[in-house]
Formats: C-alpha cells, structure tokens, sequence
C-alpha cells in the first residue's frame, strides 16, 4: 500500500506538472495588436477541427504571428504539436521508471515510450521538409508531411490501446489518458491544418 500510495502522488504531481507547463506555454506566447481578420482566420480553421474551442484557445494566442496564411498555420501547429509530444515522452519515460508498477503496466508503458518517441522523430521530419525550399515538388512534400503526422496521431492511439484491459485500470491509466488526450488533440489538429495548407495550391 505504501509503494501504490507513493506512485498515486507521483503521478498526480508528475500531470499537474504537463498540465501546468502546457498552460503556461500557450499563456505566455499572447500577443498584443493581432487584428481581427488573423483572429477571425484562427476561429474559422479551428471550426474545421475535432475540438473548434481548444483549438481556438490554442492557436489564437499566436494569430499576429500565423497572420492568417494556411502555411503559417500549418508550421505553427508542427510547433506545437512536438513540443507536447516531447513533454509526453519524458512524462511516459519517467512514469516507465516508477515504483509499484504492475508488469502489464510497465509493459504498457514501455510500449507508449517507444511509440511517442516515433512520433516526435514524425514531426521533426514534418517540420524540416516545411522548412525546406528546394528540391520536392510542393506535392510531394505535402504528401510527406502528412503521411507522418497522420504516423504520429496513429502512434499516440497505439499507445492508449496498451491501456484497454481492465488489469491496468488505475492511476498509470489514468495519467497515461490524460497526457494522450491533449497530444492527440495537437496532432489532429495539425494533421487538420497541413491539409488544408496541402490543399491551397491543388
């Protein structure tokens, strides 16, 4: 009981802090002076979202930089999107080293470890061939970048089925849930937003 009642505060303390680092990050970039026309662009493109009100809390905070263009939009949200991925591969790291973890845990966890670190390898390559100029047709660039975010988001589900069964019901599960939930939200919305980017030129 003492080794499950000291994994309980652990993982508590370890989501408050995911929660609160994740908070802070889109506090901290708001911007003074975006107009309403790039406001206005941010409310629209999240409509087309699978959650148009965290989308918009999300992003709305950068909408002087996005400036109301697809591809900014679309860079911002590769931004975003693996900087959550990489604060989940060191909580799901951390959690994987924990005490008190049941074996089916710790091979659940294991496996979201190796899962999420894919994901966060996706989206550094989605965000150097945005980047890059030359060399790929827009198309097949595009192409590229969204057979790996759509990698990423397929990733972060694999990872959440390793938690399915009833033997790992708890706080790992729940901690694990939670963390997935706001990556995944991330990833979709990218995914969402380098479609449409991909889109603007066919």
């Amino acid at each position: 009981m003492v080794i499950s009642s000291y994994f309980s505060r652990a993982a508590i303390l370890i989501l408050i802090l995911f929660t609160a680092d994740h908070l802070n990050f889109r506090l901290a970039a708001t911007k003074l002076g975006s107009s309403e026309t790039d406001t206005e662009f941010i409310k629209t493109s999240c409509g087309a979202t699978t959650n148009p009100g965290l989308c918009f809390t999300t992003f709305s905070s950068h909408a002087s930089e996005i400036q109301a263009s697809p591809k900014l939009l679309a860079r911002k949200s590769l931004s975003l999107a693996l900087n959550t991925t990489r604060s989940a591969s060191k909580i799901f790291t951390k959690l994987s080293k924990s005490q008190g973890l049941k074996p089916r845990e710790a091979a659940a966890l294991k496996d979201c470890v190796e899962e999420i670190s894919d994901s966060v390898d996706e989206l550094k390559r989605s965000i150097g061939e945005m980047d890059e100029i030359k060399g790929k047709s827009f198309a097949f660039r595009m192409s590229d970048i969204e057979t790996w975010v759509s990698a990423a988001l397929t990733n972060e589900d694999t990872c959440m089925d390793g938690f399915s069964e009833k033997a790992v019901d708890g706080d790992v599960k729940a901690t694990v849930r939670r963390v997935i939930e706001e990556v995944t939200h991330m990833t979709s919305f990218t995914l969402t937003f380098v479609n449409r980017y991909a889109g603007t030129k066919n």
